[in-house]
């Protein structure tokens, strides 16, 4: 289909059942990734289905002036997590079972060896969880800034000041000139 998600939804919204099942198609993988990512794949696959009756009832809320529902649906995801977090009285934190469970198998190579991997663990782990949210949106669903203020519900400056304080934490750990930071996310550099 070259339909983009802000058409689909709005046939959704009109009553056409097989346009919100294209979205789940288009998204479902990266969603599931961003809760396995968080959570483990076990809790993920529970919480998955959370996150589809959110979007399909808010469906009527997707701002249409965004051609990409990722933002959006990331942001349920996020939301929902949330609520999974409470329940369960656990910590917003980025743990080690999350790390450990990420099921894209390129993650350690974005990620330049799991030497640079393990360094990096006890800086994510002191971000705060609003920065550490915003670069692992950036670094791991490969997110935009602006696309990422979009997810949180949040001012696009206020998106790119968090990413670039979390970058300058870890160019402090892994050195200014890093060709690793570099790779990480360019655009930064």
């Amino acid at each position: 289909m070259d339909e983009t998600d802000e058409q689909l939804l709005g046939w959704s919204k009109a009553g056409d059942k097989a346009a919100f099942v294209e979205i789940f198609w288009r998204h479902g993988s990266a969603v599931h990734a961003y809760l396995s990512r968080r959570t483990g794949r076990q809790d993920a696959d529970d919480l998955l289905s959370e996150v589809w009756l959110r979007a399909f009832r808010g469906r009527t809320s997707y701002d249409c002036r965004y051609p990409d529902a990722r933002p959006w649906l990331y942001g349920i995801a996020r939301n929902v997590l949330r609520a999974h977090w409470r329940e369960a009285d656990r910590p917003l934190a980025f743990t080690e079972e999350a790390a450990a469970t990420d099921p894209w198998s390129d993650a350690d190579r974005r990620l330049d060896a799991a030497a640079q991997v393990e360094m990096l663990r006890p800086t994510l782990a002191t971000l705060s969880a609003d920065e550490r949210e915003v670069l692992l949106l950036v670094v791991w669903e490969q997110l935009s800034p602006a696309e990422v203020a979009v997810a949180l519900g949040i001012p696009q400056g206020t998106a790119r000041s968090r990413l670039h304080r979390a970058l300058s934490a870890l160019r402090c750990e892994v050195g200014a000139d890093s060709s690793f930071l570099n790779r990480l996310y360019p655009k930064e550099a």
